[in-house]
């Protein structure tokens, strides 16, 4: 007497049994046991065979009566279903059933057990309890009737309708808890799959911003240096053979470097220039480059005991000093000297990148991606970049980064 309904085809994991339908299955088996010891009364009583054999036939019918159409009303009366001409129809049809087994053989009677909550559990409340109401007072108003003694069963009804009710109301509320809960397993399911989802789309977008910003910090700014390099040896290579060779040479350097680093960063390993040396040692490189590569006056001081770094904040302040370099390329055409300082203060580290330049107004917002990169980086490790600038000003950027003492160690690694 299994059946399914149309809600357990939608719950989430597939092949997994809906939860009120799973407990529901105790109470076919309850219903299932009721019929049986119903029906062997029968048989073993001592009336009329014809009467006997009607009274089974009664209740037999109820168990397809049942499995095709009270089932599916019970497990939707415990959830959120509004009643309808069927349960009506379900429970007038059980009470009949049920009065002509018991109007040919008062053994029929037991059925009460299984009668009187299938009534409760299909039905609403007020017509259920009339019905079981009657069903309880048939074998009272049988044995009448029959000329039998009514006043001795009376007793027993009045019990029987006591217990039917609350034993049907206590089973409606099972049921309607099982379906309850049942869906708010459901609801949690789909909940889970809503977070794993978006989960998914946040690591998604957080590996893409990653991507963009390293490619940005590194091939592109290198592809940019390896451009304007070939483009200066292109101009020289009849005027100072020398100097285009030069810049050939280093054309060739930037190109290797952009490549380690693009090796690196797609697995997303410690950066070359920091796995090889301090931040110091690879921010006083990237002036160098810089020298080199225009010709300006690049200074590199560091002021203050220098000291181990997180790896996080050593790789946002390399990454800033390259764009706060690459702009310098770019944008400030005209300038003649750029100041780059690392600052190790109590409690923060700062890199603070100047130069004379034409400026720009920073107060207007900058368009591309590299400044709005630098401040993603720096929030990332709970610290600040800042923008100066004034057009015939020069520009300054200065990166700020709180530092906990218990976070390094002499290597400069996370304290766990």
């Amino acid at each position: 007497m299994s059946a399914e309904t149309p809600m357990a085809a939608d719950q989430g994991d597939a092949g997994a049994p809906e939860d009120g339908n799973r407990w529901f299955g105790l109470w076919d088996g309850y219903f299932a046991i009721s019929y049986i010891v119903t029906t062997v009364l029968l048989f073993a009583g001592s009336g009329d065979q014809t009467d006997r054999a009607v009274a089974v036939a009664a209740l037999t019918l109820a168990v397809p009566w049942y499995a095709a159409l009270g089932r599916s009303l019970m497990i939707r009366r415990g959830g959120r279903e509004a009643f309808g001409r069927r349960n009506m129809v379900f429970g007038l049809g059980l009470f009949l059933l049920f009065a002509v087994a018991i109007s040919f053989d008062i053994s029929g009677s037991f059925a009460l057990f299984a009668v009187a909550p299938m009534l409760m559990m299909s039905m609403p409340t007020s017509p259920a309890v009339a019905l079981v109401l009657l069903a309880n007072l048939m074998p009272v108003t049988v044995v009448w009737l029959a000329g039998g003694d009514a006043r001795s069963v009376l007793p027993t009804s009045l019990l029987g309708i006591a217990l039917s009710v609350l034993l049907g109301l206590w089973i409606s509320r099972v049921v309607r808890q099982s379906r309850e809960r049942a869906e708010l397993i459901e609801e949690l399911r789909r909940s889970r799959r809503q977070l794993a989802e978006l989960s998914h789309r946040a690591g998604v977008s957080a590996e893409r911003e990653r991507l963009a910003r390293e490619i940005h910090d590194t091939l592109a700014q290198g592809l940019t240096s390896i451009i304007s390099l070939l483009q200066a040896a292109e101009s020289q290579v009849e005027s100072a053979p020398a100097q285009a060779l030069r810049h050939l040479g280093l054309a060739g350097r930037v190109a290797r470097d952009s490549l380690v680093e693009a090796r690196e960063f797609v697995v997303e390993l410690t950066p070359p220039a920091l796995r090889e040396s301090s931040l110091v040692q690879a921010v006083r490189r990237q002036a160098d480059g810089l020298a080199a590569e225009t010709g300006l006056a690049v200074r590199c001081t560091v002021e203050g005991p220098e000291r181990p770094l997180p790896m996080a904040v050593s790789v946002v302040l390399l990454r800033s000093v390259q764009e706060s370099l690459a702009n310098v390329r770019k944008h400030a055409k005209g300038a003649t000297e750029v100041a780059v300082g690392l600052h190790f203060d109590d409690g923060t580290v700062r890199l603070v990148v100047r130069d004379d330049g034409p400026g720009f107004d920073a107060d207007g917002g900058t368009a591309g991606y590299g400044l709005p990169g630098m401040r993603a980086r720096a929030e990332e490790v709970r610290g600040r970049a800042v923008v100066s600038s004034r057009p015939g000003h020069g520009t300054t950027i200065e990166v700020t980064v709180p530092l906990d003492p218990a976070e390094t160690t002499e290597n400069g690694e996370r304290a766990e």
